[in-house]
């Protein structure tokens, strides 16, 4: 069942002249025959520069699926996939790293932190093996933003989760990104950390431009975002301008989520 695209008057969706991401027909498929899963099947989508966008829909719709292939980390069956006008289906292995480390940023729920290094070691570590020094006055700025400035010198183990979470969205950042990735960001996070966490992407995409493409299952979270783009199935389902908890259970439940 497709939910009907609902918007704000005067305020459209993302266009591909405005797009920071998009996919064009995009498939993928894992195996082959009778036992094909048909993860994507021809997705259109455009996520636009400067907005906080969440990939929502029912478990197995394709909703990680699709945030892999947008970010590289997955390869398509067919079709197409922009990163601003560098079409990523497109690249060689060796080019996608580049790609990924110069101008993607992850955020993932379970932090992916190395638990040797300090927190100010983990910010920096993408820009190091890029062969990059970070500006640092940007790499200030985002230590103050994230209120990290006491926590550099310790270890993932000496922090809590929100903390972890604040590191992992710092290193997401100090690259200056196209856009970042936020794949469940809160999902290992109590209540009042998720809120810290999902106001942090906000106020990035606010105060600073960023571009943020988030996947949730939980609808206070999507409730953070611009817009919702929803998925049933493998292809598109719908989406939701300015959102709300209660306007994104409902969608959901008209997909039977």
């Amino acid at each position: 069942m497709s939910v009907p695209v609902m918007t704000v008057p005067g305020e459209p969706p993302a266009s591909q002249s405005m797009a920071a991401v998009r996919a064009s027909g995009l498939r993928k498929v894992y195996g082959s025959g009778e036992t094909a899963v048909h993860a994507l099947r021809g997705v259109d989508v455009a996520f636009a520069r400067g907005e906080f966008t969440a990939i929502m829909g029912p478990s197995g719709s394709g909703k990680s699926t699709l945030m892999h292939c947008l970010a590289g980390l997955d390869t398509a069956s067919a079709g197409q996939v922009w990163l601003s006008d560098t079409e990523l289906t497109s690249l060689r292995d060796d080019q996608l790293t580049t790609l990924r480390r110069q101008r993607v940023g992850f955020v993932f729920q379970s932090f992916n932190l190395l638990p040797v290094l300090d927190a100010l070691e983990n910010i920096t570590l993408p820009m190091q093996l890029a062969g990059q020094r970070p500006d640092r006055a940007w790499l200030d700025a985002v230590i103050a933003r994230l209120g990290l400035r006491e926590r550099l010198g310790h270890r993932p183990h000496e922090l809590s989760g929100g903390q972890q979470q604040r590191v992992a969205i710092a290193r997401a950042l100090l690259p200056r990104p196209d856009v970042v990735f936020a794949d469940e960001p809160t999902g290992n996070l109590d209540s009042r950390a998720g809120a810290e966490v999902l106001g942090l992407l906000r106020s990035s995409v606010k105060e600073t431009g960023q571009t943020v493409v988030m996947v949730t299952h939980d609808p206070t979270a999507a409730a953070y975002a611009d817009r919702v783009v929803l998925l049933a199935d493998g292809a598109l389902a719908g989406e939701l301008i300015a959102p709300t908890a209660e306007s994104v259970l409902d969608a959901l439940r008209g997909l039977g989520a």
